[in-house]
């Protein structure tokens, strides 16, 4: 089934749910007022602004902060338009109402070509999906920090809902001092009139509350002081000074710590468990059995007075554990499984264009290559963990996820109580890259609470649970196949990719009524791949979908993180194929595509591409779109006793109207040590079941040491906003893998890459 087909069927089979929704506008993310926490002094003026009686802003917080910036940079949108200082903003948790979902990221999933959705190259069908699951994720209105989406999510409702509310403040001057509203300026949160009348926010919420101003527009670009410009980080001061709530800081009255063991065997089961040691031992006082959620016991969690006494108790329980009906996993026959796929299933096609078939026929010559990439951990610096207590009909959990809304229910779930019995305190993220989208641990923790007699819990995991039993990046493979003609053009590009689905597993898991009877074809397992921006006349990308039994999830930049490393590292084959340098072979098959053109020339230029470089290095260069953004980047590379070195890495990006330029190149040097850990080292094997790396020592990441000088260089633009958070992670593996074959003459085909 082709790709525009299946989305024209599921848009059909969707009918019930759109039924009316032709005439309606887009629903209003203003919200009511009744939506922010009554907090005393504090008048709301819409479902994301307070106003204190000081004249401070307080906003409505949906989004987590996992140390990428985003709580700074939506504090920065607020402050912008209603001309307040940065450090006058105060933050408070939003509610679960449906306002605060993300809307742009479910909107993202869409498996559209980046070319073909751009301005008034935009198809109707397009449009109409975009349209639909737009109004579908605003019904749903699920609350997630993911996908790069923050700013791109709420750019427009933010601005809007702090210009209204300003507006209401200025009306409510206005009518006081019986002046125009047109005569109020703003300044630092103070209005004033040129009679001398002056008030800050504060002197006027009450008048201005419950009015409904119209003709709200948000400040044009060219008044804007503070948007675009390097601004510190608020969460910053904090996080020095040790005052930064993470989940492991969290510390109640009387409350327990608990420890979890977990089945070695990925989908196995506890058959006997032996406790006596263990609850003979000082200062433990439980120890409960964790449900598989498939049925059966998972593993325990042990109870103690600290996490110490927690760890010394599992440690004493003796468990006969036994592997899944379904055996165990291997991770060196599921790469033979994919390669088999990939041989034998067609695979669901993302894109085609031209004839295909015709052009490999005619073809002068053929160039084949077959790509692969490995599991990969999330790894987070702050392992899964989660505080809970479960009292007199209630549930209360502290509890790091990008995912607050979906944590509310597992919580519930697992109670058996009501959703609105629960209440979700979001503490700051030591890490997420996609592992906190899930709440497996969430579901453990209030588990555990419900036999500690409410007591408040704190459940973690070490650093091996977390290793071994995470959601993995999946494997991929992916075949390609290029053909030439005797002038030694390319005249077609085939890419048939294997590899797991995440979306559908997660979705099951988080989204239970999302995954319905439609297997949707994933974008993850194919971007990267489907959507390039070279021009080759004939085309066809497809995936076929695997479904392993390794649990698998979103891994920062997702299905861009591998395929990006094989596409770009094949485009450089088809350079070197027809003797053209790289840089020249790419703008060459980049002239319908001017953004991408701009961000590999800016990289280049600033890397100094083609100049003589220091004896024993080499360059290479990679060029990938992914969440909006696009991001090219020029590695140099040495090899020094069979260690590969990455001395400087230049990046260039185009994400957009920028709000914070300091974040953009703290998050492209942060994605560029990342993605080089994973390039370098990262991988994870499963032999019986059991994954085989357990700590950082078996699964490095690059060190202080080790690291390149990174540059950032952003393009500047006018575009509405998009990623940062990950567009800089996937060019970094082809970056560097294309530097070593200038410097080596091998190819790299396989992540990790190796000398």
């Amino acid at each position: 089934m082709k790709r525009r087909t299946w989305l024209l069927s599921a848009l059909g089979a969707t009918g019930a749910l759109v039924v009316g929704w032709g005439v309606l506008p887009a629903r209003s993310r203003l919200g009511s007022p009744e939506l922010m926490l009554k907090t005393e002094g504090d008048v709301a003026l819409n479902g994301w602004i307070k106003i204190a009686a000081d004249g401070a802003v307080v906003l409505a917080m949906p989004r987590s902060e996992m140390g990428q910036g985003i709580h700074t940079a939506l504090a920065m949108l607020v402050a912008e338009e209603l001309d307040m200082p940065l450090e006058r903003v105060r933050l408070e948790q939003a509610g679960p109402d449906s306002i605060y979902g993300n809307v742009a990221m479910l909107v993202a999933s869409l498996p559209f070509h980046p070319l073909d959705s751009e301005g008034e190259h935009k198809s109707v069908k397009i449009k109409m999906g975009e349209w639909l699951v737009g109004k579908i994720a605003r019904e749903l209105g699920i609350n997630a920090t993911g996908g790069s989406s923050t700013i791109a999510d709420l750019w427009d409702p933010l601005r809007m809902a702090a210009a209204t509310a300003r507006a209401s403040l200025v009306q409510a001057a206005a009518a006081a001092w019986t002046v125009p509203a047109s005569e109020i300026t703003v300044a630092n949160g103070v209005m004033q009139h040129a009679s001398g009348k002056t008030a800050h926010y504060g002197q006027m919420v009450a008048a201005a509350s419950g009015s409904t101003p119209s003709g709200i527009q948000t400040k044009a670009r060219q008044n804007w002081k503070l948007i675009g410009q390097a601004t510190p980080r608020t969460d910053i001061p904090s996080k020095v000074t040790g005052q930064a709530t993470f989940g492991l800081d969290v510390r109640l009255p009387g409350m327990l710590f608990a420890a979890v063991q977990m089945c070695p065997m990925l989908g196995g089961t506890a058959a006997s468990m032996d406790t006596t040691a263990a609850l003979a031992l000082k200062g433990v006082s439980k120890v409960v059995p964790l449900d598989a959620w498939g049925g059966g016991t998972a593993g325990l969690a042990v109870v103690g007075q600290t996490t110490w006494h927690a760890r010394q108790g599992v440690q004493a329980v003796k468990v006969q554990w036994q592997a899944p009906a379904t055996g165990t996993l291997d991770s060196q026959r599921i790469q033979a499984h994919l390669l088999k796929a990939l041989n034998t299933e067609s695979g669901f096609t993302f894109h085609e264009q031209g004839v295909t078939t015709q052009a490999e026929k005619a073809a002068a010559t053929r160039i084949d290559a077959l790509y692969q990439a490995p599991y990969l951990a999330h790894a987070t610096m702050e392992p899964m963990n989660c505080t809970a207590q479960v009292k007199d009909g209630r549930v209360e959990i502290w509890v790091p996820t990008q995912v607050p809304q979906l944590a509310r229910d597992m919580a519930a779930k697992v109670a058996k109580v009501d959703p609105n019995q629960v209440t979700v305190h979001v503490t700051q993220l030591g890490g997420g890259f996609g592992r906190r989208l899930e709440v497996d641990f969430v579901g453990q923790a209030v588990q555990v609470a419900m036999a500690c007699e409410g007591a408040p819990v704190q459940l973690s995991w070490s650093r091996e649970e977390d290793m071994g039993h995470d959601f993995y990046r999946p494997m991929h493979l992916a075949k390609f196949q290029a053909s030439l003609d005797e002038q030694g053009t390319v005249t077609s590009l085939r890419i048939k990719s294997a590899g797991d689905a995440i979306s559908p597993r997660w979705m099951a898991r988080a989204v239970p009524m999302l995954s319905g009877p439609i297997d949707m074809p994933d974008k993850t397992t194919a971007e990267g791949l489907f959507d390039l921006p070279y021009g080759f006349a004939s085309q066809h990308m497809s995936h076929v979908a695997t479904k392993s039994g390794v649990p698998v999830g979103f891994w920062r930049s997702v299905g861009h993180s591998h395929n990006a490393f094989f596409s770009e590292s094949f485009i450089d084959e088809l350079a070197a194929a027809t003797k053209q340098d790289p840089l020249a072979f790419r703008l060459n098959w980049l002239k319908d595509a001017p953004r991408y053109a701009a961000v590999l020339k800016l990289a280049t230029s600033k890397a100094g591409w083609g100049t003589p470089r220091p004896t024993g290095r080499a360059q290479g260069l990679a060029l990938h779109e992914s969440f909006g953004s696009i991001v090219a980047q020029v590695a140099e590379v040495s090899v020094d006793n069979g260690q590969i070195r990455v001395h400087r890495v230049v990046c260039a990006i185009d994400c957009g109207t920028v709000v914070n330029p300091d974040t953009v190149a703290q998050q492209v040097e942060s994605s560029v040590i990342y993605g080089l850990s994973a390039a370098l080292f990262g991988q994870i094997n499963i032999v019986g079941g059991v994954v085989q790396q357990s700590n950082f020592p078996s699964y490095p990441l690059v060190t202080l040491s080790q690291a390149p000088q990174v540059e950032t260089h952003i393009v500047p633009s006018t575009r509405h906003p998009a990623g940062v958070g990950e567009p800089a992670v996937p060019p970094i593996a082809p970056a560097v893998a294309n530097a070593l074959f200038a410097l080596t003459g091998k190819r790299q085909r396989a992540l990790p890459l190796v000398v």
